[in-house]
């Protein structure tokens, strides 16, 4: 697994006792000393929290702010992103010429810029995609950043302690929290539930 990359979270992975395994180009954990079936239990009943850092994380940036970005990415995308307010996610796809889906993504109104998310295996296509796509726009991974996903029916009650304020957010909502782990970028939109 040499070849393979790591996420921001590996190490700690490691130490924890994950079982690691090759996925989408990355060593991932794929169950801890509790196994999946007591993983997936806790998880429906409480929270549980999964790294997927492996995901691609993109800024983009124009020197005219958000809206000349908006623009130039409803040109990759079958959605309507200039009147999406700030702080606000949504949902997209890229097409391909025929119509057909090549990957789907989230973009965040971030005030003066957007922020998208890729899913890791067509990762690599997608910004190479976005950057012949997006004439005049700044197409910018961010490889440093760690991507976690809390889910269950107590996240809210399990990151109000770490995020003040979550519990207002509603879905699709993004906001900035500073936490004892520095600058959390938080956003509500878990698709596969609470």
């Amino acid at each position: 697994m040499s070849d393979l990359g790591k996420t921001p979270l590996y190490d700690l992975h490691v130490e924890l006792g994950a079982k690691m395994v090759p996925f989408a180009g990355y060593e991932m954990p794929v169950q801890y000393k509790l196994g999946v079936m007591k993983e997936h239990l806790h998880t429906r009943e409480k929270a549980g929290l999964f790294d997927v850092s492996h995901m691609g994380q993109v800024i983009l940036r124009h020197e005219g702010g958000y809206g000349p970005v908006a623009q130039a990415m409803e040109g990759l995308v079958p959605v309507s992103l200039l009147p999406l307010g700030e702080k606000r996610q949504r949902y997209g796809f890229f097409t391909n010429d025929e119509g057909g889906i090549l990957d789907d993504l989230m973009m965040t109104n971030r005030g003066d810029h957007m922020l998208v998310v890729v899913n890791a295996a067509c990762k690599e296509a997608d910004i190479a995609h976005m950057k012949a796509g997006l004439e005049g726009v700044e197409v910018a991974e961010q490889r440093d950043r760690a991507l976690l996903a809390l889910q269950g029916p107590a996240a809210e009650e399990v990151l109000e302690p770490v995020a003040p304020g979550c519990d207002i957010m509603k879905f699709m909502d993004t906001g900035i929290f500073n936490s004892d782990f520095g600058e959390l970028w938080v956003s509500r939109s878990g698709y596969t539930g609470e």
